[in-house]
């Protein structure tokens, strides 16, 4: 694929890069599969994942009151809890700000810890990691950004973000629809933005500009990225999915290339 020789520019060492299709089969793919990379906020979303599964299996429910005072499940997975950037600290009431926050994703694992009576990293294995195979994935340190994979366990989550086994189809739906919408916040490494629209757990692309997908990209395209160089968007419209794991932590060149790549791979799949 041409837009794959586009990785070969990157400012990387190491990167690997897959392009996923909703049954599973890797339509492309760069790099070495079984390197471990860090996933820094990419993190959050196996930690949002685990916690539909728990919403499934009755342990919490969305409006499960969790975190600060008034808040609760859906709260914290929307970044709308009101918590500092990584500091347990509150700022506003719940709903009222978009306030990214890595401290409420470990509240909200603190939260289902307390609710399931299983410490947060043994119930996402036994929840989603070895149901899913990802054997090479753990969580050593924040539930919000402290993971670590491989491109390997990447596409099989990637496939499980496109046609779900594990939860109902319907639970993803809701949660890759706009919570708390309206409201205006600031995407880390690209500015404010007007508005700031996440679902539970997941960034949404909508008409956000700049953004780290592309032009491109659907508006209803989901994912994350990570500080370490690291992202995972899943573009329902073009009904593709993408992993890239690199070991450059995210600056300006990141901002850069992924965009052009992302373009690149939709026109010529998409």
């Amino acid at each position: 694929m041409d837009s794959l020789r586009l990785i070969e520019q990157w400012p990387v060492d190491n990167a690997a890069v897959a392009v996923v299709r909703p049954d599973g089969t890797v339509a492309a793919s760069h790099g070495d599969h079984e390197r471990v990379f860090p996933l820094a906020s990419v993190t959050k979303l196996l930690t949002a994942y685990t916690t539909l599964v728990a919403v499934e299996e009755g342990a919490v429910e969305l409006d499960t009151p969790a975190g600060p005072d008034g808040s609760t499940v859906r709260h914290l997975l929307a970044h709308t809890a009101g918590l500092g950037f990584d500091e347990h600290t509150v700022y506003a009431a719940p709903g009222r700000r978009r306030l990214y926050s890595s401290a409420g994703f470990e509240q909200l694992a603190d939260a289902l810890a307390a609710h399931t009576g299983i410490d947060f990293a043994e119930y996402q294995k036994e929840a989603l990691l070895q149901p899913l195979g990802m054997v090479d994935t753990r969580l050593e340190g924040s539930p919000g950004a402290g993971a670590s994979s491989t491109l390997d366990d990447l596409i099989v989550f990637a496939a499980e973000l496109q046609i779900p086994t594990l939860i109902d189809r319907s639970t993803l739906d809701t949660a890759t629809t706009v919570a708390f919408p309206g409201l205006d916040g600031v995407l880390p490494g690209f500015g404010h933005q007007k508005p700031n629209d996440w679902g539970l757990g997941f960034e949404l692309r909508d008409g956000k500009d700049p953004h780290w997908t592309g032009k491109r990209s659907s508006p209803r395209t989901f994912g994350h990225f990570g500080q370490s160089g690291t992202f995972l968007w899943v573009d329902p419209q073009a009904e593709l999915a993408c992993v890239a794991l690199t070991d450059r932590a995210f600056g300006p060149w990141a901002a850069r290339v992924w965009p052009e790549f992302t373009d690149a791979l939709l026109a010529e799949l998409g």
